[in-house]
């Protein structure tokens, strides 16, 4: 994580949210103490496609379309 004193975000906060918005986090200090870490907002639909790389290195698909020959039941 990088870290930058307060004086330099607010002298370039707009290159700085860029920065975060690209994907890096950012530590702000002041006079050498913590004030604050600025992190990137979860991309929903990133998380959700790579929830989808994650099931497909599990997941099988079989023959969904074949009749299965089993009875069923139809409720009246």
């Amino acid at each position: 994580m990088e870290t930058i004193p307060v004086s330099e975000f607010r002298a370039n906060l707009m290159k700085v949210l860029k920065r975060i918005e690209a994907g890096a986090s950012i530590t702000i200090t002041c006079r050498g103490r913590e004030m604050a870490h600025l992190i990137p907002p979860e991309n929903p639909l990133e998380k959700a496609r790579e929830s989808l790389r994650e099931l497909r290195k599990t997941a099988v698909i079989g023959d969904v379309v074949s009749p299965t020959g089993e009875e069923w039941e139809a409720m009246q």
